[in-house]
């Protein structure tokens, strides 16, 4: 491949460009109408403009050096170790994530479920003080057999509730 294009070159690459361009822009017309059809005639006519500008070979300079950057990534042993070593960290990266969820491999005791998000534990209840029943809300225990209404199913959204402060 040559280094550098003649002006002539360039203005025949960009003909060619253009023109395959173009024939392409015109499948596209017929296919979903004249607004992309001419979207496309419009990017297959920049080609021709850059190599009647004398740009071509700017374009073919540009092209070659990003050939050859990645010819030198894919052929580089020491590139390839490097994304090996990349592919190590995010794996080990995943697994760590992974394994701090479950409380596998953390120091100190796992969280309980009751325990408050500011890191402290839940503080008990006060000596003497009521509490309510699993799935009941208000202080005292209900009396004797007397059967729960339906809306006792709701303890667990109105505990949510009043946690964010809304009774």
């Amino acid at each position: 491949m040559p280094d550098t294009l003649t002006t002539m070159t360039g203005v025949i690459l960009g003909g060619g460009l253009t023109l395959v361009g173009l024939v392409i822009s015109f499948l596209v017309w017929r296919a979903k109408g004249p607004a992309s059809g001419l979207r496309g005639v419009a990017w297959s006519l920049v080609p021709l403009a850059a190599g009647l500008l004398g740009l071509m070979n700017a374009v073919w300079q540009f092209v070659l050096s990003i050939l050859g950057i990645l010819m030198g990534l894919i052929f580089n042993p020491m590139v390839w170790a490097g994304v090996a070593l990349a592919g190590l960290a995010v794996v080990l990266y995943v697994v760590s994530g992974f394994m701090r969820a479950r409380g596998v491999g953390t120091q100190g005791r796992p969280k309980e479920p009751g325990a408050a998000k500011e890191g402290g534990a839940a503080a008990p209840p006060a000596a003497g003080a009521p509490t309510a029943p699993k799935g009941q809300v208000g202080g005292a225990a209900p009396k004797g057999g007397k059967k729960q209404d339906d809306l006792s199913e709701f303890g667990d959204i109105e505990d949510l509730l009043r946690k964010h402060g809304i009774e």
